[in-house]
């Protein structure tokens, strides 16, 4: 690196770490420093002779140092900048007027490159499109939009921001970019078009997702009216199934005790007379709890029929088998078809179910809850009539 050149480098460093303001995440001494790589690339790869070479890399490093002053036309402040410095070190002025056209060739939109050193100065300046640190660039780029104020870009929004640049309004000039930058480039868009499209999938996906469930929530019943007919569905069906194991559970046992008196104390009876009457009540609420079991496990018979005009006229509830056992089954398909097509309908029907297994577990209960209260009587005034009998006998 020659004098003027460290110099520069020099220069920048502490006027960018001075001047330049934090929000700059993108145009900074980093920035500066790969542009200067990438020139020194070109000149390595390419017929440059030492005056054009040293044009080239002070461009490189000062091209920029205008956004110490302002972000607008920052490539004419930056001249001014790299003429004041350049004059200071005594350099030819044919070399000052070279790097300011350079500077000025930096200028992205709307301009053309006219000599070969501005084709040279505009690849370098935008060789991290054809670069693997292009991602991240990029990135860095966009972060200084927002905290210069610039621009608020969404993550979408700059995709397609870069697709553009690089489609519509970005091209390499010299030889040497075009071949060794110019395939990353194309490989760095093919990244974006395809997270493009995925983002366009995603987002089909979701807009697809959020109209199903508009139309689940504006027709059919909705998730915590659904809920709470299953638990409650599901709850009823537990205690009734309680109901009929305590209900067997009385037959079972009274069962057992008939049998062992019958088997035990009915041959005993002709010589013990005073066992006959506690024998007997054992026996009499022992069936009468058998009896009572029964009735409470007992199913009530339905005709199991339904009109046309009971499914007209809602009064029909089609979730109970004992509604529809006897219908052709395309009449009850029919009924069905009915049914899902009215949202009301559905939660009568539920409602109704649920209604009336309340209704068969209320039964139930009661009768088990007479069950097991005849139960204990009977135990309890079979043993006091056993004890007295016992000690009459005495």
């Amino acid at each position: 690196m020659s004098d003027i050149v460290q110099a520069a480098d020099d220069f920048i460093f502490q006027l960018f770490k001075d001047e330049l303001p934090n929000t700059f995440v993108y145009h900074n001494y980093t920035h500066s420093k790969r542009v200067y790589k990438s020139i020194n690339e070109i000149i390595e790869n390419s017929q440059i002779d030492v005056k054009d070479a040293t044009i080239l890399r002070l461009a490189a490093l000062l091209h920029d140092t205008g956004y110490t002053i302002s972000r607008k036309k920052h490539e004419e402040e930056g001249v001014k900048i790299a003429t004041e410095f350049l004059e200071e070190h005594d350099v030819e002025k044919d070399i000052i007027e070279g790097v300011n056209r350079c500077i000025l060739a930096t200028k992205f939109k709307d301009t053309v490159p006219n000599s070969e050193l501005e084709k040279i100065i505009r690849d370098a300046d935008s060789s991290h499109f054809g670069k693997d640190y292009f991602e991240e660039a990029s990135e860095f780029l966009r972060q200084e939009y927002l905290f210069q104020n610039v621009h608020n870009y969404t993550s979408e929004e700059w995709l397609d921001e870069n697709i553009k640049v690089l489609v519509e309004e970005h091209q390499y000039y010299t030889d040497y970019a075009l071949k060794n930058w110019q395939p990353v480039k194309e490989e760095n868009l093919a990244k974006l078009l395809k997270n493009r499209k995925k983002n366009k999938q995603k987002l089909q996906k979701e807009k697809v997702k959020a109209q199903l469930k508009a139309k689940y929530k504006d027709g059919s019943p909705e998730r915590g009216i659904q809920t709470f007919y299953r638990t409650a569905l599901r709850n009823h069906m537990k205690l009734s199934d309680i109901a009929d194991t305590k209900a067997n559970i009385m037959l079972s046992v009274n069962a057992i005790i008939i049998s062992l008196v019958l088997s035990n104390l009915i041959s005993k009876l002709d010589n013990n007379n005073y066992l006959i009457v506690p024998t007997a009540i054992f026996i009499l609420f022992s069936a009468i709890t058998m009896i009572l079991a029964v009735i409470a496990t007992r199913p009530n018979v339905t005709r199991g029929e339904f009109t046309k005009e009971d499914v007209e006229n809602k009064t029909v509830n089609l979730t109970f088998f004992g509604n529809f056992h006897s219908m052709e089954l395309e009449q009850f398909e029919w009924a069905i078809e009915e049914l899902l097509k009215d949202r009301d309908y559905v939660y009568k029907a539920l409602t109704k179910d649920l209604y009336f297994l309340g209704k068969v577990l209320d039964r139930k209960y009661r009768i088990l809850r007479l069950t097991y209260t005849i139960f204990v009587a009977g135990t309890i005034i079979s043993l006091l009539s056993f004890a007295i009998f016992f000690y009459l006998e005495m």
